[in-house]
């Protein structure tokens, strides 16, 4: 997923010298006026945050509602589609119909034909028989033939009849010739109708699919651009789940300082009191001494170093921080072949204990040193012993070291950031010279 960089404006200014035997007083009361002012701050980028968020949560539905538009011009476009492939299948079925009505027009035709061919002959052999005999000459001498009046009245019936009969011959010669002019214009016209709508289908249906392309590709556009909004709203939801461990650490900071502070005005009120009562004696035996001593190392425990810092892990640096061939590394790695314990390198609040798709089982610790906010990162672990909130001390096991996340072969990866942890890590220092490593 490609993120945004997350920036955590956040500078918690946690006072842990007190808390577990450091620094005075003084410099812990100052401190938690600041980590209020740190709290405001943090609350006022999760207001801004989480305005961003409800106008993403407002651009995702506008994508889809736009989104449900586009699809049912799609389902819409479908339906047409259907219908003219529906009607082409239809139209097509029609045409080899009109076909198989041409094949049997053009049979009827060709009898047609044939009967006004056999009239032609008949009727040139009588043009023929006219131009022999005179045509009606040849009528009025059959009439004067008669023997009697008789045979002048079957005479008459017959030249009638033969007359009657070449006008019918002649009706029904135009009436074929009609019949075939007006037949082959209809077969003609019903071909050309049904090639027309084929075709005009045809073309229809390649539009209504261009269209549903374009739809489809609209539709394509709208699902990405609502991806885009989606992982621009959860890098702003990481954010603020975030700011929000940052802002849970500082409260709980605060509330660790002001019981410090308690503890040790009444520290303070006490030792006054012990003064007052030795200073009244004559005389007074005794000497207060004090120290400390280191622990020492356990097994594959690292032994917990004096000062602000101490060693994250046991085994060997297996690669340094800087540029390396797969990109900058922002860490060190410490690697070991055994499952060896992963402690705090500096008192501190852990911010965030979580899996990681990269990072692994990680815990994110703030610290704070001299007035000075830290942020450590533990990665790659098997598992995690602390949560989110925990109190740590230096030296306290947090987790088991392992291969989780974007890892090749089991080791500890350790951030040091001055400053908080952002995405894109500008804060990130090179641990070595300030925590003790292998």
């Amino acid at each position: 997923m490609k993120k945004s960089v997350i920036t955590l404006a956040v500078t918690a200014t946690v006072g842990f010298g007190t808390i577990f035997g450091g620094t005075s007083v003084k410099t812990e009361a100052a401190s938690i006026s600041s980590l209020k002012g740190e709290q405001n701050k943090i609350q006022q980028q999760r207001s801004d945050i989480n305005s961003t968020i409800n106008q993403k949560n407002n651009q995702i539905t506008d994508l889809q509602n736009q989104q449900a538009d586009v699809q049912n011009e799609i389902t819409r476009l479908d339906k047409a589609i259907a219908d003219s492939t529906q009607k082409i299948n239809e139209t097509t079925a029609k045409l080899e119909s009109t076909k198989a009505e041409i094949l049997k027009l053009q049979g009827e035709m060709e009898v047609i034909k044939d009967r006004i061919e056999k009239r032609n002959i008949l009727l040139k052999d009588r043009a023929r028989s006219y131009q022999e005999t005179g045509g009606m000459v040849n009528y009025i001498d059959v009439l004067m033939g008669a023997t009697s009046f008789s045979d002048f009245v079957d005479r008459a019936n017959a030249v009638v009849t033969i007359m009657q009969a070449d006008q019918a011959i002649l009706k029904e010669h135009e009436a074929d010739k009609q019949e075939l002019e007006t037949k082959q214009e209809q077969v003609k016209a019903n071909l050309e109708s049904i090639q027309k709508m084929v075709a005009d289908l045809q073309t229809l249906k390649q539009q209504l699919n261009v269209q549903k392309a374009e739809k489809d590709k609209a539709l394509a556009s709208l699902k990405d651009q609502e991806t885009e909004v989606h992982e621009g709203l959860m890098d702003l939801q990481e954010q603020d789940e975030l700011l929000a461990a940052q802002q849970a650490a500082i409260q709980k900071a605060i509330k660790l300082e002001q019981e410090a502070q308690a503890r040790a005005a009444a520290q303070a009120a006490a030792e006054a009191a012990a003064a007052a009562k030795r200073k009244a004696v004559t005389s007074s035996k005794g000497t207060v001494s004090s120290g400390s001593s280191s622990v020492a190392s356990s097994g594959a425990t690292p032994g917990v170093s004096s000062g602000y810092w101490t060693q994250p892990a046991v085994g060997r640096l297996s690669s340094g921080f800087g540029g390396r061939e797969d990109g900058n590394h922002f860490g060190v790695d410490i690697a070991n072949h055994t499952a060896v314990p992963i402690v705090a390198a500096a008192d501190g609040v852990v911010i965030r204990s979580y899996l990681s798709s990269s990072y692994g089982n990680c815990i994110f610790i703030s610290h704070s040193i001299n007035g000075q906010v830290y942020t450590t990162v533990y990665a790659h672990m098997s598992s995690r012993l602390v949560g989110g909130g925990a109190v740590v001390k230096k030296g306290q096991q947090i987790g088991v070291m392992g291969n989780t996340g974007s890892s090749e072969g089991q080791h500890l990866h350790f951030e040091l950031h001055k400053g908080p942890w952002t995405q894109d890590k500008r804060f990130a220092i090179n641990p070595v010279g300030i925590v003790p490593l292998p």
